[in-house]
């Protein structure tokens, strides 16, 4: 008997140096396992494990040159096997369960505007979760802390806030949030996804609204570039009584009633009211370009808005189509605060699209919609001749019906290189192809002048101004 043991003694010994020779498959065999536990469980060696990895290997390695340390190598790595499958378990079936997320967030906020996200994660297991947080991110969005470093013991509770900064308009999902544990042993990480919706709608940037009611009641609304306009003739309504300001008409103060206030009192008067306006808002491939991070669209939008709100103020009807190869959205004309409100949602969530603007389908829309006279803002860009010549022959043709306005949107990069021609010779064949170019946008405009359209042509982030001055200057012309 012992003669046969010693022999399969030997024998063993001896299968084990000829394995001991394949180093690559003892890393196989390890291998093999963490694969498949990274695919099926989410769960993921660490640095550590990959360092003590990399030692059993080398060790394997040594084996060749010294055959009698394969016994202890070989029972050195069966010991961090059944470590390594414990520490496992450990954290797979700990986390399996047990772990539940919560998120409060505003259901709207405005697009650049910070707006709070507090998330709750509560831990019922019995172990202490150790890792961080990740909430879900949508495209376009900013968030500040990215993440979160985790360390929660067993039925606690813990609440992480952030600030999320919205850089896109439309309605947005929140979908999940991503958690990433340590094993006990930190030799796995597991990484767990907890579904969870939220829904965002982002709006445009409404701030410069409400700054333009406090500059209107404290009659300094030239801080932001509006300029008073002086009406031609007398409005004959007579609305209120007020206290007087330095750019009052001396000939509207009301005497009796400053003598009885002994406070000098000044009479206004109505405007013209129940006019309509309606944009129409090119949602085509001449507005994709970007300027500020904004593209032309939301530049665009944001005036319109700011504009609608004037309107409102002072009595007339506001409506709104958006289109590109096809009406996306209508708005009809209506006055009150509610009108604000439809509007913002009806275009909150339209984006410009790489497609070639429909100009006969929006027109021929308005038509059927709107047999009123109005005044018509088309809000757009000159890029070629094709959409130059849609522009002004549709423009052109509602003059009568209605009364139109083209908002034609400059490219700043193209008056800067017109502007800048030193440099070299490269700078002076781009200045004179940008100076070719403005000099043909220009025929453009001019034409559409000729047709009888009222025109603001400006860069995009100085648009708000010029465009409220047109509609206050048209108001104060009576050409509606």
């Amino acid at each position: 008997m012992g003669v046969m043991n010693d022999a399969l003694r030997q024998i063993i010994e001896g299968q084990f140096q000829v394995y001991s020779q394949l180093p690559w498959l003892m890393l196989f065999l390890f291998a093999v396992p963490l694969a498949v536990t990274a695919w099926k469980f989410h769960t993921f060696p660490t640095r550590l494990w990959i360092a003590v990895l990399a030692f059993t290997l080398v060790s394997s390695v040594f084996t060749v040159f010294t055959p009698d340390g394969f016994v202890w190598v070989m029972a050195l790595d069966w010991l961090l096997f059944i470590v390594a499958t414990i520490d496992f378990l450990s954290i797979y079936l700990g986390t399996n369960r047990g772990i539940d997320a919560s998120r409060e967030i505003a259901h709207s906020c405005s697009l650049g505007v910070p707006v709070d996200s507090d998330l709750t994660i509560e831990n019922l297991t019995r172990l202490t979760l150790v890792g961080d947080v990740r909430d879900d991110l949508p495209a376009g969005f900013h968030s500040a802390p990215d993440r979160h470093r985790l360390r929660l013991p067993s039925k606690g509770r813990v609440i992480f806030r952030r600030k999320l900064t919205p850089g896109r308009r439309g309605a947005f999902k929140l979908e999940y949030v991503s958690l990433r544990f340590y094993s006990p042993l930190r030799l796995w990480q597991r990484y767990l996804q907890i579904p969870l919706e939220s829904q965002l709608n982002v709006y445009p940037d409404m701030k410069q609204l409400t700054d333009y009611a406090l500059l209107a009641r404290t009659n300094r609304l030239s801080l932001i570039g509006v300029r008073r306009t002086r009406r031609i003739g007398q409005d004959s309504d007579f609305e209120r009584l007020r206290d007087y300001s330095r750019d009052d008409n001396f000939r509207h103060i009301d005497w009796r009633s400053t003598a009885r206030r002994n406070k000098l009192t000044v009479r206004q008067f109505q405007s013209d009211q129940s006019q309509r306006v309606i944009f129409l808002l090119d949602c085509g491939r001449m507005m994709t370009n970007t300027r500020d991070g904004y593209t032309l669209l939301d530049h665009a939008l944001n005036s319109a808005l700011m504009m609608s709100y004037v309107a409102l103020h002072q009595g007339d009807a506001v409506g709104m189509l958006c289109f590109s190869d096809t009406v996306h959205a209508y708005i009809p004309p209506q006055g009150g605060k509610s009108q604000m409100n439809r509007l913002i949602h009806a275009c909150f969530d339209q984006f410009p699209r790489m497609v070639e603007s429909r100009y006969d389908q929006a027109f021929l829309y308005l038509r059927n919609h709107c047999k009123r006279r109005s005044l018509v803002v088309l809000a757009t860009n000159v890029i070629d001749e094709v959409n130059a010549a849609a522009i002004t022959d549709y423009l052109g043709n509602i003059n009568g019906q209605h009364l139109p306005m083209g908002v034609i949107l400059r490219d700043r990069t193209l008056y800067d290189a017109a502007d800048h021609p030193d440099g070299g010779e490269m700078n002076m064949y781009r200045a004179a192809a940008a100076a070719d170019i403005l000099i043909w946008r220009d025929q453009v405009l001019k034409d559409l002048e000729h047709r009888g359209v009222l025109l603001v042509d400006t860069f995009p982030d100085e648009l708000t101004a010029p465009l409220v001055n047109q509609y206050l200057e048209i108001k104060a012309k009576h050409l509606l």
